[in-house]
């Protein structure tokens, strides 16, 4: 099935067409980076509710960006930016290099855009679908066969390419829609919620297949409510809420930045409440409870501060035979740094 029919060009069509073309077209500004995506203090207003205000922020080539928050943070509105769907009320945002405000064809070329929910064709099979966007896209010819070859390869649709679409699953209707994302051999990946409603499998599949487009040089910016997977995938996150942004850098810096106290059980053989009293000492022991050979408490310290509290009690005579200690997962630093407001 053809959605778009191939025409011949009209001879001698073809050069009087560009001279008009440019002679109206202003040249796009492009500024080489190592930032793919780019957002210089975004604002967009929704008359007196503020959707996202004063964002900016960078993720660099290929790298995966983690876009957290709770529903009406702002998630949405700022990748709708991203993708020329919406103009930012002040502010701008990069996309490879080009304007969303200025350039928004050139950064439509360099974007594949995945949003929460998508528009299908019920009686169009898999290959039919793709070929649609390929062609929307401008491939032709071997370029748009081999574009169509690799993405089904790539999202494992391959098996079902002749299947309507309205027969595919969940998770395989997620893999097409990456897919169309993917057409078009994008520099920027934009994926707004791609693991919702998936089941646990799909969502491992989805996140190695994310991984591995990062791993290619693609950029990808995805939102989830799924903390941990994101924890897992993501070179860096930034946290939303109430369309400000409190927290970016890698998983690894913002629970360094936010964590306080750690909290750590440490089991004693023979004499735990001796241990338990010599600990009672430290300044930075809070919250001690013996419970038989097992002392919890909380910790005002970094690792190399617990080693050293470890080495106190050994030096002391008291046997150590088992350490746990709980760091802050992205869930833990997300309750933290966010207070579940909503606009």
């Amino acid at each position: 099935m053809n959605f778009i029919p191939e025409t011949d060009s009209v001879p001698g069509a073809e050069s009087s067409t560009e001279s008009v073309a440019e002679s109206m077209v202003v040249p796009a500004v492009h500024v080489a980076t190592d930032d793919c995506i780019e957002l210089r203090r975004l604002h967009r207003f929704f008359g007196k509710t503020k959707a996202v205000e004063d964002i900016s922020f960078t993720v660099r080539r290929g790298h995966v960006f983690g876009y957290i928050g709770p529903n009406g943070a702002g998630k949405t509105t700022s990748m709708r930016i991203l993708a020329t769907l919406d103009l930012p009320s002040y502010g701008d945002a990069f996309v490879d290099g080009f304007s969303v405000v200025n350039d928004p064809e050139h950064v439509r070329r360099r974007l594949g855009f995945m949003p929460d929910s998508f528009g299908t064709y019920r009686d169009v099979n898999c290959t039919e679908y793709l070929d649609f966007f390929a062609r929307a896209y401008g491939l032709v010819g071997r370029q748009r066969t081999e574009r169509l070859a690799w993405v089904l390869n790539f999202t494992g649709t391959e098996g079902m390419a002749e299947k309507p679409i309205r027969g595919l699953s969940k998770g395989m209707k997620q893999r097409l829609c990456l897919g169309r994302a993917l057409i078009h051999d994008p520099a920027v990946m934009i994926l707004d919620e791609p693991a919702a409603g998936l089941d646990p499998r799909a969502r491992i599949q989805l996140r190695k297949m994310i991984r591995e487009l990062a791993d290619r040089g693609k950029t990808v910016l995805i939102s989830s409510h799924i903390l941990t997977e994101l924890a897992e995938m993501c070179d860096s996150v930034g946290i939303i809420e109430q369309g400000r942004l409190l927290a970016t850098g890698s998983v690894e810096q913002i629970q360094h930045q936010r964590e306080t106290h750690r909290e750590l059980k440490i089991r004693i053989l023979h004499n735990a409440d001796g241990a338990g009293a010599s600990l009672s000492a430290v300044d930075s022991v809070t919250n001690l409870i013996v419970d038989g050979e097992l002392l919890k408490f909380e910790f005002a310290g970094d690792l190399e501060a617990q080693a050293g509290l470890v080495s106190h009690l050994v030096q002391q005579g008291f046997a150590v035979a088992e350490v746990e200690s709980h760091k802050k997962s992205l869930e833990d630093v997300f309750l933290q740094v966010t207070e579940g407001l909503v606009q």
